[in-house]
């Protein structure tokens, strides 16, 4: 029987954290939007106690999301907690998300609180949030580096004063999948109390292993995952929304797992994010890369011509991909891939023509990075 993983999604708080990004009203609207058409389970709207303006954009967006739950961040501050609830008043299924340092160097550095200190404003904090909705999630920052019985202790209080998920996150991308499975195993055992509540986790890609280290955590019991679109967010990003949704689709039946995430929206979303965001989603990106589905390689397009599962795990059309499978014609081209593209334009090719055109096209290839449709016409042309 599959198990639901729960997707939460911080586009529009730790994604807008993304240097130089900035989501007007009018973006986070639609952007929250188009999440919920897609059937997202949970979309943190923002930061309210930041300012007046990101209060508002939380209050707009807890107005027009009607199927998931809206989320507001707060520290474990008693302003930013009513902040949040206040925002979040006109939302159907109001979040509210409760935050504090939980390792050593972050409460030595950054907090300069001791232990005992950060155990109350935890408690406080989350029992406050509860008198707004009964929906309060629980995050203790920075968790793959705080101390292990630490961290169980800080969750035990959370669970206690009312939380009902807890995020565990890597906040600085510091752990390795086995280390991030291997914490949420250890904190299950420590705090069974945990079975009662919703294990997250929250990664960011500082060393290019958010989506690994998701992984790992939901292979370990975390039964929801914070992810963004396109992965943007704080430094090197968060765990990349399309990239989880799409290795659970792939994977899922393995697993026992599944998301209630509609994939045919994945492509339109992620040109919206990149259109609003202004952060241009890498050629090479997972998924939604502009060269996810686009073959160079002769012995690649030969395979996919024949069979596309050959090479490539994911039907582009489930994403909502545009233009699909694309043949590329440059110099490690072959025959098929040339024919192929050739006869999709349409050109007759002539009985006795095809050794002379293929060389042709051999030749310019060898002195341009990609022959394209007007350059394959006027090689047919000049036969």
């Amino acid at each position: 029987m599959s198990e639901k993983v729960h997707v939460f999604d911080t586009t529009l708080r730790d994604g807008e954290q993304a240097a130089g990004v900035c989501f007007s009203e009018r973006e986070k609207v639609e952007i929250a939007t188009r999440l919920d058409a897609l059937r997202v389970d949970v979309i943190e709207a923002g930061f309210p106690a930041a300012s007046r303006a990101e209060w508002g954009n939380v209050a707009a967006v807890a107005r027009e999301v009607r199927q998931a739950a809206v989320c507001a961040l707060a520290r474990a501050v008693p302003g930013d907690v009513d902040a949040a609830g206040a925002a979040l008043r006109k939302a159907v299924r109001p979040r509210i998300h409760v935050f504090i340092n939980a390792s050593d160097v972050q409460l030595a550095q950054q907090l300069r609180k001791d232990r005992d200190e950060v155990l109350g404003m935890a408690e406080f904090a989350v029992a406050r949030a509860r008198r707004h909705t009964d929906d309060v999630e629980f995050s203790p920052m920075d968790a793959t580096r705080a101390d292990p019985q630490f961290l169980a202790e800080i969750v035990r209080v959370a669970l206690a004063a009312g939380a009902r998920i807890i995020n565990l996150p890597d906040t600085v991308g510091y752990a390795t999948p086995d280390a991030c499975a291997r914490m949420f195993s250890d904190v299950r055992s420590a705090v069974p109390e945990l079975d009662a509540a919703l294990l997250s986790f929250h990664g960011q890609d500082d060393l290019g292993m958010a989506t690994a280290n998701a992984l790992a955590a939901i292979t370990a019991g975390a039964r929801q995952v914070e992810v963004a679109v396109n992965g943007i967010g704080e430094r090197a990003g968060n765990t990349a929304f399309e990239e989880v949704v799409m290795a659970l689709r792939v994977h899922g039946a393995a697993l026992g797992l599944h998301t209630d995430v509609d994939p045919v929206g994945i492509a339109p979303l992620s040109r919206l994010v990149e259109e609003c965001s202004g952060i241009a989603v890498p050629p090479n990106k997972a998924v939604v890369g502009g060269n996810a589905f686009r073959h160079a390689s002769g012995i690649h397009q030969d395979g996919v011509l024949k069979f596309r599962q050959t090479y490539e795990v994911i039907d582009p059309k489930s994403i909502g991909h545009a233009r699909g499978t694309e043949i590329v014609l440059g110099k490690l081209s072959g025959r098929a891939g040339f024919v192929a593209r050739v006869r999709a334009l349409g050109i007759d090719i002539p009985v006795d023509g095809l050794d002379r055109a293929f060389g042709r096209f051999q030749a310019l290839a060898e002195q341009q990075p990609i022959v394209d449709d007007t350059d394959l016409r006027t090689i047919f042309a000049a036969l």
